[in-house]
């Protein structure tokens, strides 16, 4: 089976297709350095820049595919900036988010087979239209059907419905097809023959109930590295390296004593939340916290279960699940952001594996009951459930 990637990033997601046996015919990619990591590594492969600079008719002659031929799959992960909670929540009114329309626009008119959608779990309740905070509530007329929680993935549904696409979409947590980390992501799987395909079939599990092997952890990802792999790695200030010295593997900095948990936290102390981010360390046996763009920034820090340094370059790439010899182009910071921003590799393989039994007319519905993540609704029908509530 054959696809394109938009929105390549470092490849990620395609060595998944890839293992499942999918043919990549173009990359499509803006990130400078992710652009020199893709060529490094797959210097065969037609790739491209901005999506917004081509058209259908361009995208089938640089991936050398006929106007008559068929394509059965067309991925990509569009920037989550626009949908995330963390930020400002523009959706698609945000410039990120225009490319989202763009990248529906192309894959449908490319009249592929498939089409699949990555993105962050703030999708799910992202508007479609942003209305700002300070103009809602008391005196501000209320908030629309667009500018309600819901609108943006409604909209992208209905474009695709509208086309006559088959749609069903999860929160994944990719601890769950193999990957040593708990990252949790939607993924939106399309199909052209207006079939809803099954959730993705599970391979892994943190409950033996379901009689599937334990959730890979940190230290099975990361056994047999050699010890140089880890020089090109960031460094933790002194004033944070004096409280790492005293929390032990899987700790944070509630392992403190009271007063020093004070002294370290700051004002963060008496906020709301969890705030298990800070003063972080793995622990050996569990999979890895999300890995993010960088893992020395203060309320999500990512330490070595024991050694008084970050998460290295090289420990990172094997979280995420890249090939010890994969390159990674730009200084150290750059090398962390191409790879928090990957998706693991074991999703994507579980994606392909799901798109390749369906042509096969081999539909295998996960088992009954099985949680897909630790968030309420996430699935399209407990969603549109919610919405109706």
């Amino acid at each position: 089976m054959k696809y394109i990637s938009f929105f390549s990033g470092a490849l990620g997601l395609d060595l998944g297709l890839e293992r499942a046996g999918f043919e990549p015919l173009l990359a499509c990619e803006i990130d400078k350095f992710c652009i020199q990591t893709i060529s490094k590594n797959r210097p065969k492969l037609p790739l491209i820049n901005d999506i917004r600079n081509y058209s259908c008719s361009d995208i089938r002659t640089l991936s050398g595919i006929g106007i008559n031929d068929t394509i059965d799959l067309v991925v990509g992960g569009p920037p989550c900036q626009a949908f995330s909670t963390a930020g400002a929540r523009k959706s698609f009114e945000d410039e990120r988010g225009n490319v989202f329309i763009k990248y529906l626009e192309l894959a449908t008119e490319l009249n592929s087979k498939f089409i699949v959608i990555e993105n962050v779990r703030g999708l799910l309740s992202a508007p479609l239209k942003h209305r700002p905070h300070n103009q809602r509530g008391n005196g501000f007329p209320p908030l629309s059907d667009n500018e309600k929680a819901g609108g943006a993935l409604k909209f992208i549904i209905s474009f695709l419905e509208g086309r006559g696409y088959g749609i069903s979409f999860n929160l994944y947590n990719a601890a769950n097809y193999g990957a040593p980390q708990i990252r949790e992501r939607v993924v939106i799987i399309a199909s052209r023959d207006g079939k809803k395909l099954p959730y993705l079939y599970p391979t892994h599990s943190d409950d033996p109930s379901w009689g599937l092997p334990s959730w890979r952890t940190f230290r099975q990802a990361v056994e047999n590295m050699p010890e140089i792999n880890h020089i090109e790695c960031d460094e933790f200030p002194e004033k944070r390296l004096k409280y790492y010295r005293l929390i032990g593997p899987g700790g944070n900095w509630k392992s403190l004593p009271v007063e020093m948990q004070k002294e370290a936290m700051g004002g963060s102390y008496n906020s709301g939340g969890g705030k298990t981010g800070f003063l972080r360390r793995l622990a050996w046996d569990k999979p890895s916290p999300t890995l993010l763009t960088s893992p020395i920034m203060p309320a999500t820090d990512l330490a070595h279960p024991v050694e008084d340094r970050p998460l290295s370059v090289a420990e990172y790439a094997r979280i995420q699940e890249f090939p010890d010899d994969w390159f990674f182009a730009g200084k150290t910071k750059d090398k962390y952001k191409q790879i928090g921003n990957a998706v693991p590799s074991s999703l994507g393989f579980a994606i392909g594996n799901l798109l390749k039994n369906h042509v096969e007319g081999i539909d295998i519905p996960p088992p009954d009951g099985f949680k897909f993540s630790r968030y309420k609704y996430t699935s399209d029908i407990d969603w549109m459930k919610s919405l109706k509530n």
